[in-house]
């Protein structure tokens, strides 16, 4: 690990300055938007605003690479967001910021794209899996330092528009001045919705809900602090709460995931994320127990990304796991859009405990699934009985681009060919004696 870091410090350190911009602008659009007298539904299409536009950089941004260069694209999309950032308070308009969030996640998109293909590249096939795990962690430290740097100045004025528009102008400079060669990109051709759908059902559902679920707690839970009345302080550790517990628990969770069934284990960790949302629901009144739920529901439900990646894996060959990452990153990315509209109108109904009304809803939805499919179809873990071993679990978060995502299933195939290859070596052993 220490050797991947060495040698990828400048792209780590301009990703993670990537994340520590984004984290803030994200908190700051629903403490900046109360005050400025935005209701709770119009603050929630701003955050979906954001996923719609990184939706469609994750699908167009391979395209403008390709045709200009991954210098070109990187440096126009950091100017857009850049200007972006600048402009939230002085166009203070639902209307304006909807586009730009809009332009801030398809530009960011672009950006961790073009990045992440350099850190893949800077990596060698011994080393790509630590590299994976290394730029997961320092976008987790990036989410949780931009929420520190909320409590620097007064929301109602610029400064804290002006940090996250510097932060990010500061992290192209590691990144185009590091001595790393541009790769060469390419991208796998994409399975077919149907086709994922029909391979697992429950991974394709479960991807959509944890889209509900992740757009809610990165784009939702500012909007949840103010409507509350907590304070900016308080907001700030809230937010930062879902992103430490997911920090905490990702590696545990990860360790269960190659010892059992991870069905079973799926429906206990949306049953217990949704148990832990019902305390926030009806305990949130206290600080210390909003905090305790924010930590817990954050720490299961953001390692189900993996985790149901993990799963769906276990039903596909081994060469179509590059594919379905792409079919993978835009249901999941449907699912971003459409979670705030949701939450918006729930908390518009039914106050600030809408956000945790919504959170036990999703992820009760999630377990329940989880159930019935599990009487549906027999788990490839016990199609393999005693022989059965699982890929290896790969580490990655709902933050991470198109390109992260495929080089976690690019890891995921060869460790099942090496798995494969193991068990065939074995055999003709056997065969042998």
């Amino acid at each position: 690990m220490i050797k991947v870091i060495a040698s990828a410090w400048a792209i780590l350190l301009g990703l993670m300055l990537l994340q520590v911009g984004n984290s803030l602008q994200g908190s700051l659009m629903g403490v900046r938007g109360g005050i400025e007298g935005f209701n709770t539904f119009q603050l929630s299409l701003i955050a979906s605003a954001y996923f719609l536009g990184f939706l469609f950089g994750s699908r167009l941004a391979p395209a403008m690479i390709r045709r200009v260069g991954h210098v070109r694209v990187f440096a126009a999309l950091g100017s857009f967001i850049s200007a972006a950032l600048i402009l939230y308070p002085v166009l203070t308009d639902a209307y304006a910021w909807m586009a730009l969030r809009v332009i801030i996640g398809f530009s960011l998109s672009g950006v961790y794209v073009t990045a992440e293909s350099w850190l893949n590249n800077s990596a060698t096939n011994e080393t790509r899996g630590q590299a994976l795990s290394a730029y997961m962690m320092v976008q987790m430290v990036g989410l949780i330092m931009g929420q520190g740097l909320l409590n620097l100045g007064d929301p109602s004025g610029f400064i804290l528009f002006i940090i996250p528009s510097v932060l990010v102008s500061l992290s192209f400079a590691p990144i185009l001045l590091a001595v790393a060669p541009t790769p060469a990109f390419d991208t796998t051709r994409p399975m077919s919705l149907l086709q994922l759908y029909r391979k697992s059902p429950l991974g394709f559902v479960g991807m959509i809900l944890l889209g509900f679920v992740f757009s809610a707690q990165f784009g939702m839970s500012s909007v949840y602090g103010t409507e509350a009345g907590l304070s900016v302080r308080q907001i700030s550790i809230f937010v930062s709460a879902f992103f430490v517990g997911a920090i905490v628990l990702q590696y545990p969770i990860g360790w269960f995931s190659d010892r059992m069934d991870r069905r079973v284990l799926i429906f206990l960790v949306a049953a217990g994320g949704a148990v832990s949302s019902l305390g926030g629901l009806l305990f949130g009144g206290q600080f210390e127990f909003l905090i305790a739920s924010a930590l817990l529901t954050g720490g299961l439900a953001q390692p189900l990304y993996a985790l149901l990646i993990a799963y769906t894996n276990d039903y596909l060959d081994v060469e179509d796991m590059a594919a379905a990452s792409g079919g993978l990153v835009f249901i999941n990315g449907l699912g971003a859009i459409a979670g705030p509209p949701t939450l918006g109108w729930m908390m518009q109904v039914t106050g600030p405990s809408g956000f945790w009304l919504f959170l036990v809803v999703i992820m009760s939805i999630m377990a329940v699934y989880c159930g019935w499919r599990m009487t549906r179809r027999q788990s490839a873990y016990a199609e393999g009985a005693e022989d059965y071993e699982a890929v290896p679990y790969a580490a990655i978060m709902p933050t991470a681009s198109p390109v992260a995502l495929e080089t976690a299933q690019e890891l995921y195939a060869e460790a099942a060919e090496e798995l494969a290859e193991a068990d065939t070596t074995e055999d003709e052993g056997t065969t042998a004696a």
